[in-house]
C-alpha cells in the first residue's frame, strides 16, 4: 500500500464535497436541474465519500486524492431516435472513463430513464476499485442512455444503440474501453455494438465488447457470472453449510433472478423476491423456476398465485439470513436501515446502500459484503471473455467457473483478512485495497510530463 504525506489539506468542506461541487460543472447546461439532486447525484456523493475514507486510511495527499476523484474522460452525446411513426426524439447518452492507469477502461452500458452523468461517473469510479480489488488489468468506465427500453420497439432500440455507439466510437475499442451489458441492455445490445464498431473498422472486432452471444465470441458462463459471484461471496461470508438458510432477493432481473436460482441450487430457501411490479413471499420457499417462468410470461412477479404479496419495503425488512439488493442504487438508506433484520447483506447491485445506512448496519452488527466485491463476477468473466477474444481461443464453462471462483475467493479472503486485522468493515477494507492498488500504480508510473 502507498503511504504519502497527508498534510496541507486545510479546513473547510470535506474533500469529497469539494470535488462534488467541482463535478457539477461537468453537467451540460441542457441537463435538467432536477438531476442535480436526484439518485445519480446521491450515488456520486456516496462514491466520493467512500474514496475519501479509503484515502484517509491510506494517507493519500490532496493531489492524488483529486486525481483519483476526477474522471479521465467524460463524454455527453445527443442520440437522435427515429420512431416507427416517423417522429424524431433526442435523448442523452454518456460514457465516462474514470481511470485507465491499470489498463483499458471497462464498464457496462445501461439504458434507463434516470441515467445521468453523475450516476455514470459514480458507477465508473466503483468499477475502477472493483477491477483493482479482484486483480484484473482494467480501469473503470460506465456508459448509458437516458431512455426507457420498454418504451421502444426492437428496431427503435437497435437504432438508439447504433447511434449511441457511433457517437462514443472515438473513445472505445478493445485496447481502449470495452463496454458490457448492464441495466436495460443484454447480449443482443452487445451484438449491435460489436457490429457497429466492426463495420466502421472494416473487420470483425469481437473484443470491443463482452457479454455478447456465444456465436459472436461470447464466453461460456458470462450470462450468470455476476449472480454466481454473489453466491460465492455469500457462502464465504456465511461459513458452514448453506442448507436451509433463508434468502430474500430485491430485484428479479438478470442478477437477482440468477442469484435466486444459484442460492436455491445451493440448498438455501429463497423466501421472497421483488421487481418493479411488486414483491412476493413464501416462508416455505419459492419455486424459483416457476416464478421466473411466471415473470417472463406476465412481465413481472406481481400476481404470482403460489405466494403472498408484500410491499417492496416489507421485503427489505424481512427476518432472513441473507438479503440480496440486486436492483438499482440507494435502496437501503438512513430511513430504513434500522429496520433491516437480515444478518448478512450481499450487494448484487451497485451502490444499493448509502453511507449513512452503512453506519447503521455496522452498529447493528449486520455484515455487508460490498458491491465492488460481491458483484465482481460479471467483470471477471468479462475479462476472461476479452482474453479469449484477443487470443482467438475458447475455454469451457468449467474452466471459466474455476477461474471465476478462484479470483472471487482470493479477493474475499484478502478483504476479510484486512477487515479483521484493522477492525474495519468489509466495505472499508475492500476500498482500502482497491484504492490503494490504483494509487500505488499511479505512484509507480509517475506523472507525464
Amino acid at each position: 500500500m502507498i503511504v504519502t504525506n497527508s498534510s496541507g489539506r486545510g479546513n473547510g468542506a470535506p474533500p469529497a464535497l469539494r470535488r462534488l461541487s467541482f463535478m457539477t460543472t461537468m453537467v451540460p447546461s441542457t441537463t435538467p436541474a432536477t438531476t442535480l439532486i436526484g439518485p445519480g447525484r446521491q450515488a456520486l456523493d456516496s462514491a466520493l465519500l467512500q474514496l475519501d475514507r479509503a484515502a484517509d486510511r491510506l494517507g493519500l495527499d490532496d493531489g492524488l486524492r483529486t486525481m483519483l476523484a476526477t474522471p479521465r474522460r467524460s463524454l455527453t452525446v445527443s442520440v437522435p431516435v427515429r420512431r416507427e411513426d416517423g417522429r424524431m426524439d433526442v435523448v442523452q447518452g454518456f460514457r465516462v472513463q474514470h481511470n485507465t492507469t491499470r489498463g483499458p477502461a471497462k464498464g457496462g452500458v445501461r439504458f434507463h430513464p434516470s441515467t445521468d452523468i453523475h450516476e455514470v461517473t459514480a458507477l465508473a469510479m466503483w468499477m475502477t476499485w472493483k477491477c483493482a480489488l479482484v486483480g484484473i488489468p482494467y480501469g473503470g468506465a460506465k456508459g448509458g442512455v437516458a431512455v426507457d427500453p420498454a418504451s421502444l420497439s426492437t428496431r427503435e432500440l437497435e437504432r438508439v444503440t447504433r447511434r449511441y455507439v457511433n457517437e462514443i466510437m472515438p473513445i472505445i475499442g478493445p485496447d481502449r474501453d470495452i463496454p458490457a451489458p448492464d441495466v436495460g441492455t443484454d447480449e443482443q445490445t452487445m451484438a449491435w455494438i460489436m457490429d457497429t464498431y466492426s463495420i466502421n473498422a472494416g473487420r470483425p472486432v469481437p473484443g470491443v465488447v463482452t457479454g455478447k452471444p456465444m456465436i459472436l465470441g461470447g464466453s461460456a458462463g458470462r450470462a450468470g457470472a455476476t449472480s454466481r459471484g454473489v453466491l460465492i461471496s455469500a457462502l464465504k461470508a456465511l461459513g458452514g453449510s448453506p442448507a436451509g438458510r433463508t434468502v430474500a432477493v430485491q430485484g428479479f432481473g438478470k442478477v437477482g433472478a440468477g442469484a435466486a436460482r444459484y442460492f436455491a441450487d445451493a440448498g438455501c430457501r429463497v423466501v421472497a423476491v421483488s421487481d418493479v411490479t411488486g414483491a412476493v413471499v413464501d416462508r416455505s420457499g419459492l419455486d424459483v423456476d416457476a416464478l421466473r417462468a411466471w415473470a417472463e410470461e406476465t412481465g413481472g412477479v406481481y400476481g404470482y398465485r403460489h405466494a403472498d404479496a408484500l410491499s417492496h419495503d416489507e421485503l427489505l425488512e424481512l427476518d432472513v439470513d441473507v438479503l440480496v439488493p440486486a436492483a438499482l442504487e440507494g435502496v437501503i438508506t438512513a430511513q430504513n436501515a434500522s429496520r433491516i433484520r437480515a444478518r448478512l447483506v450481499v450487494e448484487g447491485a451497485n451502490g444499493p446502500t448509502t453511507p449513512e445506512a452503512d453506519r447503521i448496519l455496522a452498529d447493528a452488527g449486520t455484515t455487508v459484503v460490498p458491491d465492488i466485491l460481491a458483484n465482481a463476477g460479471g467483470v471477471i468473466v468479462s475479462y476472461l471473455e476479452w482474453v479469449q477474444n484477443l487470443q482467438a481461443c475458447s475455454w469451457s464453462a468449467s474452466e471459466v467457473d474455476a477461474k471465476l471462483r478462484g479470483l472471487m475467493e482470493d479477493a474475499f479472503d484478502a478483504v476479510a483478512a484486512m477487515s479483521a486485522e484493522r477492525g474495519i468493515t468489509l466495505r472499508e477494507a475492500a476500498h482500502v485495497i482497491g484504492v490503494g492498488r490504483v494509487a500505488e500504480t499511479h505512484r509507480m508510473r509517475g506523472l507525464y510530463p
